[in-house]
């Protein structure tokens, strides 16, 4: 597809703006990598994926990614565990759009870099072990998704996690109108000692991570509504929302300031996990339906 180029001149300044292309697959590129891959393919570009089965891709560019309807990612890159990604945001692909798509993978999407201002929207996640995963970035847009159940593999069972671990910050996501339901499935061979998430901020001092700071993201009007089938009989369960710093030794908080408001989690037994405890304290969490109808915290508190 040709790309349109405009010349203007005014006072013998001459300006070119560059219109964003669309481009199409399997029309123009055989596969959603190799537009990725083309040097035709530049930031604010547009690609379209077809009806039908795709594998996914290492986004390296700030397009737009977009299904028609019908348009399916059922296999992808590889991840060092041996699961499979839909798409992985690498270096270059702040700002990217993700839309539309139904993904049926491990891995549907997931940064493990500071990816910033992307944005994940309209998409169904059919059991993931982990659906949407960003790590390190910040001003993220998740937004109207739906997934509809999920898998544990000694781990995951986790809808979305916005977390970071390296001791940055990461700041301004907001994940908002997502649906996350079914049931959260654990094989007979799972180790268990953890429980499934729905929607998690999650600070790692793992392994010797470094954690890092969360604040001012908000988590608004989602709906969780979940349970688990653990055949493993360890005791793996779902929790509707976690907000978690991963330490054996309680410091100052590192979570602070966001704003987890006008959720829907009834529909699942374990609704609210705070670890530490204490994390109410330094956090707006109210107004969600289920045991916490919090503390009557004003809707400009969550919507500003």
């Amino acid at each position: 597809m040709k790309r349109i180029m405009l010349l203007t001149s005014l006072f013998l300044v001459i300006t070119m703006t560059v219109i964003a292309a669309g481009w199409e697959v399997p029309s123009d590129f055989p596969t959603i990598q190799a537009a990725i891959d083309s040097t035709a393919v530049i930031n604010g570009d547009k690609i379209t994926v077809s009806a039908g089965n795709h594998a996914g891709a290492l986004i390296t560019k700030s397009v737009e990614i977009k299904g028609a309807d019908g348009a399916i990612i059922d296999s992808g890159p590889a991840h060092a565990s041996g699961m499979v990604i839909g798409f992985r945001m690498l270096d270059g692909s702040n700002g990217a759009t993700i839309s539309h798509l139904t993904f049926e993978v491990d891995l549907p999407i997931i940064s493990s870099l500071v990816i910033d201002d992307v944005t994940i929207t309209q998409n169904t996640l059919k059991n993931p072990v982990q659906g949407i995963t960003n790590w390190g970035g910040s001003r993220w847009e998740i937004s109207h998704n739906s997934i509809l159940g999920l898998k544990a593999r000694n781990g995951g069972g986790i809808g979305i996690i916005v977390g970071v671990y390296n001791g940055g910050e990461v700041t301004e996501n907001v994940i908002s109108h997502n649906t996350i339901s079914g049931i959260l499935q654990v094989p007979a061979t799972d180790g268990g000692g953890y429980n499934g998430t729905g929607i998690v901020l999650y600070s790692d001092f793992r392994w010797g991570r470094s954690g890092g700071e969360l604040s001012l993201n908000r988590v608004v009007k989602n709906t969780v509504a979940m349970s688990a089938n653990d055949l493993s009989g360890k005791g793996v369960d779902i929790v509707a929302y976690e907000m978690s710093e991963s330490r054996d030794i309680v410091g100052t908080p590192v979570i602070t300031a966001n704003a987890i408001g006008f959720n829907n989690f009834r529909g699942t037994v374990l609704q609210i996990v705070l670890m530490p405890t204490s994390l109410d304290e330094v956090n707006d969490i109210s107004r969600n339906l289920g045991e916490n109808r919090g503390h009557g915290l004003a809707p400009k508190v969550f919507f500003e």
